[in-house]
């Protein structure tokens, strides 16, 4: 039986993620101890390797439960369908990894390329038509639409410019993360990142909140930002949280 800290650790997800795991039915504990732990077995450890092999596949959390709650449900079946998934995406990958070294090629030896369109190779309009629709389902159309019409006229070097920013502040509160969140050289730079994501639209303290608790429960953004340092994705959002009530005042 495996306590929730360990089976996080051999999972490699976060103790959050489990918790919210067992409060929406997704991967439930086999037991509660009589200290209130909660205890998995090998079938929850098979289960949350099933969960994470769709996550990885991009399925949604209530579909994945809904596939593996389905009665008759086949692991051998469901491994070789991940396999063939998965097997495509690293195809997908090669390609994005080849667009990546021609662009290093570029800018290192200032090659011309033969098309610019090689800049965006690897990116299918349907990946961006599906990331337009997740926003405007999380975000509204309004700020969608707001978000498109700033940047619709941005250069390359304009959005490249964006992009190193938006990699450079979380590298630089690395080194400020035994500091409190509310330490003027971490507000200094979570001003930075509140302004960033102004020029895209405006950011309302709701907002801004909500973008918090996203870099911690949407693990793609918890793993951008742990990349920098395990903990980063926590610290952003309670940065996040102290700049908007020092701002806009506490809710």
């Amino acid at each position: 039986m495996y306590k929730v800290q360990k089976l996080a650790e051999i999972a490699g997800v976060s103790v959050r993620t489990l918790h919210h795991y067992d409060q929406i039915g997704l991967l439930k504990p086999r037991i509660r101890s009589e200290a209130g732990y909660r205890m998995y077995g090998e079938a929850e450890l098979l289960r949350l390797q099933q969960i994470l092999f769709f996550k990885e596949l991009d399925f949604p959390l209530k579909e994945i439960g809904a596939i593996l709650d389905k009665p008759g449900f086949d692991v051998l079946e469901a491994l070789s369908y991940h396999k063939k998934m998965i097997e495509e995406k690293l195809s997908r990958t090669s390609r994005l990894l080849k667009t990546i070294d021609t662009t290093i090629q570029k800018i290192t030896e200032e090659k011309v390329m033969k098309d610019e369109d090689e800049l965006f190779e690897g990116f299918s309009k349907k990946q961006q038509e599906e990331y337009e629709k997740e926003a405007r389902e999380r975000w509204g159309n309004e700020k969608v639409d707001e978000s498109k019409e700033r940047t619709k006229n941005w250069s390359k070097e304009k959005f490249k410019e964006v992009a190193d920013e938006q990699n450079a502040i979380p590298a630089a509160l690395v080194s400020k993360m035994h500091l409190d969140a509310g330490h003027p050289d971490v507000q200094k730079l979570i001003q930075q990142h509140f302004e960033l994501i102004g020029q895209f639209y405006t950011v309302t303290p709701e907002i801004y909140r909500g973008l918090g608790e996203l870099y911690t429960t949407d693990e793609r953004f918890r793993e951008f930002y742990d990349k920098h340092k395990p903990g980063m994705a926590d610290f952003m959002r309670r940065a996040m949280n102290y700049f908007a009530d020092e701002r806009f005042g506490k809710v």
